[in-house]
């Protein structure tokens, strides 16, 4: 079993940052491919961001070049900074990890084993 804890969510007005932090137990963190995700309210979960276990990165066109996804194998954590904040950023961001598998890294069906989620609100 895999146990994931998310952290850094929060209020934030529009343009500002934060960092979420996805901190990861129970296995060798540096065999799992980690992702982020979120979810609005009335709308489905969606890819943020995504990096494999051989470091390469995925994003979401809707947040290219505003958030940076990165993992420290040595503390079992992977991060996701957001810069540049928008409103319609506000949702509950979920920390994933997945053993591998056929299904593309922004596929959520990739991976096996899901935080809770934290919440991230942006206001105008």
């Amino acid at each position: 079993q895999v146990q994931l804890v998310e952290s850094g969510g929060g209020l934030v007005q529009a343009g500002g940052s934060l960092r979420l932090s996805c901190a990861a137990s129970g296995r060798t963190f540096s065999t799992f491919d980690m992702g982020w995700f979120r979810q609005a309210p009335g709308k489905e979960r969606e890819f943020v961001a995504a990096i494999t276990r051989f470091d390469t990165t995925y994003y979401a066109d809707s947040v290219k070049g505003r958030f940076t996804i990165s993992r420290d194998n040595a503390k079992n954590t992977a991060d996701l900074q957001m810069n540049s904040l928008k409103p319609e950023d506000t949702a509950v961001y979920y920390c994933a990890a997945g053993i591998g598998g056929l299904q593309s890294n922004m596929n959520a069906r990739r991976y096996d084993y899901w935080g809770r989620g934290t919440q991230v609100t942006v206001s105008s």
